[in-house]
């Protein structure tokens, strides 16, 4: 198939704006790291020629995720003339898809609305209950969120919105895993998804208070899985993303995310001015592919291939691995470090959770089938 016959584009229509000051942010670090930190507000003119570039090159779909800083901050009207947009290149073929990543503070009930009439799918961010989540995620006053994360959750909920909880595994959430899921659970937050917090770019890992470590990543990964485990069981399925994938790759079911698939997938960034790059942790003046107001997607992807294939380093030891079938070395992010592509870091933890929990998965499919 042709790598451009489906478009997954990641934009930035705030550019790095946010209204909150997550102490983690891997955004804000990369901000900091470009000649430009910020690029305002998306126009309505460069949203055109993204979505025409776009819809002209994609044959079987183009699934448009929006992202930040935070992306609300753009406003509502910009986001329905966007949806008017693809609509008025989509040649009736419904090729388009829409997602968007947000913290919730600025939902209202026409957002929400918005969001069911037009089938976005949410990805809320919340670090567990109100201990860990606001230790980290702050406002610009440095007040905690928590209050207003779960008022978005309900809100959301009130219009039947699909949404998804995004938790970022930092020091204090690996240590909470128990308290983070059956919080969840409790509040019927029951599909989630984790991520491992990221150091700052080419830097060490380990500098700062929240900080994932390779063994607490592991240790949370064990528990977090067990809980799961036991539910579905019981017969009282959990959706957490990443086992429901591992269980897929058992099964013979290609990952959908690219840190399962050994090498970085085929992605577009865009920021708001319209520069190009190939993935979210890489949005760095370096790894600049070009801009949708001047580039086709063919002439981006042609520059993009470099990249792509740099991805293939530091995976030497992952082909004799036990596991490397499943972990195939994980996101290429995880293998960057000061002195360039190597090991992912978190890969003692992986070793780890993978030899605890593939026994366990491979009873659940003989138990269950298909999952």
């Amino acid at each position: 198939m042709n790598a451009l016959s489906s478009l997954s584009i990641l934009i930035k229509p705030a550019s790095g704006s946010c209204n909150m000051r997550c102490r983690y942010c891997f955004y804000a670090d990369e901000t900091k790291k470009r000649a430009e930190a910020g690029y305002g507000a998306m126009s309505l003119t460069t949203a055109e020629n993204l979505v025409r570039r776009a819809m002209e090159r994609a044959e079987s779909g183009c699934a448009f995720c929006f992202q930040g800083g935070e992306p609300t901050l753009r406003g509502l009207d910009f986001f329905r003339d966007f949806v008017a947009l693809t609509r008025r290149y989509d040649a009736g073929l419904a090729k388009a898809r829409f997602s968007i990543q947000t913290n919730g503070l600025l939902l209202d009930d026409q957002w929400a609305a918005f969001l069911k009439e037009n089938r976005f799918l949410v990805g809320l961010s919340m670090d567990g209950d109100r201990q860990t989540h606001d230790l980290n995620r702050v406002d610009a006053d440095g007040n905690g969120t928590f209050s207003r994360v779960l008022r978005a959750a309900r809100l959301l909920e009130k219009y039947a919105v699909p949404f998804n909880i995004l938790t970022v595994v930092n020091a204090r959430v690996a240590r909470s895993a128990d308290s983070i899921y059956s919080f969840y659970k409790k509040n019927g937050l029951l599909y989630q998804q984790y991520i491992p917090c990221l150091d700052p770019i080419f830097e060490r890992r380990g500098g700062s208070s929240w900080s994932l470590t390779p063994e607490a990543y592991g240790r949370f990964l064990i528990r977090l899985f067990d809980r799961w485990y036991a539910d579905r069981m019981r017969g009282e399925p959990v959706y957490i993303h990443y086992f429901e994938s591992l269980a897929g790759m058992l099964q013979g079911v290609p990952p959908a995310s690219c840190g399962m698939m050994g090498v970085c997938s085929v992605q577009t960034v865009v920021e708001a001015d319209g520069s190009v790059y190939p993935c979210d942790f890489y949005a760095l003046d370096e790894y600049r592919l070009g801009n949708v107001n001047a580039d086709s997607f063919d002439e981006l992807h042609r520059k993009r291939l470099p990249f792509l294939e740099q991805s293939r380093q530091g995976l030497e030891k992952c082909a004799s691995c036990r596991h490397g079938a499943l972990c195939r070395g994980g996101c290429r992010r995880d293998r960057q470090g000061p002195d360039g592509i190597g090991e992912n870091y978190f890969c003692p933890a992986y070793m780890a959770f993978f030899d605890h929990a593939v026994p366990k998965l491979q009873a659940l499919l003989r138990s269950r089938g298909r999952i």
